[in-house]
């Protein structure tokens, strides 16, 4: 039979005896493959990260851009810390209030102390303070002039650093002077009020006529009867007696008018005060200083009733019933 082309013929069977001697081989059977069992833990792909919308979607989905986030945040945080030093410096300024104001009181005293101390080495050291001016006023009996006089050794001295206990020693030469105030007058002023003492009566001592006050410091001093007053009679008695004191507290109770018309005083005690009237020498029985205002004021009504020209004598020792018993 005619074999096509391309076909082998099988390969030739060797003899029996040739296979017998060649020892036979079982092949095998093929092992099947085995999966791979790995040690280590399967590990999970991570899902990859989506991207972030693009900043025209994510505003089409009503959400800010980042960077306008970022911003307001920026913003936000500047805020905090503004209102954050604001808060601190609000603490700061609490706590030291009081420092502050312990400062300023300080130096309020201070500047005070200062200013007082530069007016006061002003007022004593200035030239310009100086004493140049004397003037006195409220004498009539004693010479201004002669006040002036001796008390002028202090003009050119600060008005600061004038000796009014020199002044006082100067003016205590003047016995008319009862009490004085003085004043000074800035820049260059000092005025002396004087008080001259008032005499109440006159006093015969001897020859001469002495001029008292009421607490008997000698006024003026004359060799004849000095007018205006009216004149003292103690009976030998002296300024210190009793009876010069209720002699002073008749006269200073009388009314000036009334005063005017006492001729003269006299006192042997001080229960037995009489007075003498101007004119015809009308007698006046007054008896103690007591009641002096009441037995005044019956005095004066009783010579405003009576003839002026008719000799005799009042009694007003009783001030609730004063009589008029003419002379003869």
């Amino acid at each position: 039979m005619k074999r096509p082309e391309g076909f082998d013929p099988p390969a030739q069977t060797p003899p029996k005896s040739r296979q017998a001697a060649r020892p036979k081989v079982r092949a095998e059977p093929k092992a099947q493959p085995q999966a791979r069992v790995s040690a280590e833990p399967k590990v999970r792909p991570e899902p990859r990260a989506k991207k972030p919308p693009a900043p025209d979607a994510a505003s089409k989905q009503g959400r800010p851009p980042r960077v306008r986030r970022d911003s307001e945040a920026r913003a936000a945080d500047r805020k905090l810390a503004r209102e954050r030093r604001q808060y601190e410096k609000a603490e700061v300024r609490r706590f030291t209030r009081r420092a502050r104001n312990r400062r300023i009181i300080i130096a309020v005293i201070v500047g005070t102390v200062v200013t007082l101390l530069a007016l006061v080495l002003t007022a004593v050291y200035s030239p310009i303070l100086a004493l140049r001016t004397i003037t006195v006023d409220g004498t009539t009996r004693i010479d201004a002039a002669e006040v002036v006089d001796a008390v002028d050794g202090q003009l050119g001295t600060p008005l600061a650093l004038i000796d009014f206990g020199k002044i006082t020693t100067e003016l205590g030469a003047f016995p008319l002077i009862r009490s004085y105030v003085t004043e000074t007058v800035p820049p260059d002023k000092l005025i002396i009020h004087i008080v001259e003492r008032q005499p109440v009566g006159s006093l015969k001592q001897g020859t001469k006529f002495t001029l008292v006050d009421p607490a008997g410091v000698t006024v003026q001093e004359s060799p004849e009867r000095i007018a205006g007053v009216p004149l003292i009679d103690l009976a030998g008695g002296d300024t210190t007696s009793p009876a010069f004191a209720s002699v002073v507290e008749v006269l200073l109770a009388l009314p000036a008018s009334l005063l005017a018309q006492v001729d003269s005083i006299s006192a042997h005690t001080q229960d037995d005060v009489t007075l003498v009237l101007t004119g015809v020498g009308q007698k006046v029985t007054w008896g103690s200083a007591d009641n002096s205002e009441r037995k005044a004021a019956l005095l004066a009504a009783l010579i405003a009733v009576t003839d002026p020209s008719l000799a005799g004598e009042f009694d007003v020792s009783a001030p609730s019933n004063g009589v008029f018993r003419p002379a003869g």
